[in-house]
């Protein structure tokens, strides 16, 4: 595995995000995951979330809007989410992250794809492991690794700190759900701690962008998700 430095420990609240952000959300694939685009107007440099398909798409995006690829990063290895993966990364040159408790699951998208019924997508290699409270810094923007087990033990969700805060989430929380825990390597017990300890603790206002589905708040769901009542 290459070796990059491009994660650094989580160094407190000084990060403030300046108002030039750009985020499109393109609902890729089958299962209509939304992969993320995130960029820096002025710098031009941007990261993408869970390319799990269409990647004709995400490159017109990123065209359109003279966007530089500096990270690609899959919050999961189910294969709605990671299943353009390559195709990113050869057309890019981006590095891929995601963390390593979820490699298992990348290996076997042979397996995933039957499953489904769809022809599997092409590996490629992963150029760095994620952890709880590395950061990543792209242009003058940056987010928080958290690392929220239980749809899939290498689950992740992405904070963005400061003046345009939100929440990828994955597929760890949904508007009025939670990510569904009967697939290879879920828990129930572990998710809904996830949750609790590491997205409730963000302020209400907080935006979520799910995996799936429409964005939602951290107030939104404390307040009515059926899963989170008393939470």
């Amino acid at each position: 595995m290459q070796e990059l430095q491009v994660v650094y420990p989580s160094s407190g609240d000084q990060d403030t995000i300046p108002s030039a952000m750009f985020h499109e959300i393109l609902p890729v694939g089958m299962l209509a995951c939304n992969c993320s685009v995130v960029g820096d107007d002025q710098t031009k440099e941007a990261i993408v979330i869970d390319p799990g398909d269409e990647v004709e798409r995400v490159q017109e995006i990123l065209a359109k809007n003279s966007l530089r690829v500096k990270y690609i990063i899959a919050t999961h290895a189910h294969i709605d989410h990671v299943g353009g993966l390559k195709k990113l990364h050869d057309v890019t040159g981006a590095p891929v992250l995601m963390h390593e408790a979820d490699l298992p699951l990348y290996q076997n998208l042979a397996s995933q794809a039957a499953w489904l019924g769809v022809e599997p997508p092409g590996l490629v290699e992963v150029d760095q492991f994620l952890r709880e409270g590395d950061r990543l810094q792209w242009g003058s923007l940056s987010l928080e690794i958290l690392h929220t087990p239980g749809h899939s033990p290498g689950s992740l969700s992405l904070h963005v700190p400061g003046d345009n805060a939100r929440i990828f989430a994955g597929d760890t929380l949904f508007q009025g759900s939670v990510g569904r825990w009967d697939l290879w390597g879920g828990s129930e017990e572990q998710l809904l701690r996830s949750i609790r300890e590491k997205l409730l603790r963000f302020a209400d206002e907080t935006p979520v962008f799910p995996g799936h589905g429409p964005s939602t708040t951290i107030g939104q769901e404390r307040e009515t998700n059926p899963f989170l009542r008393g939470r």
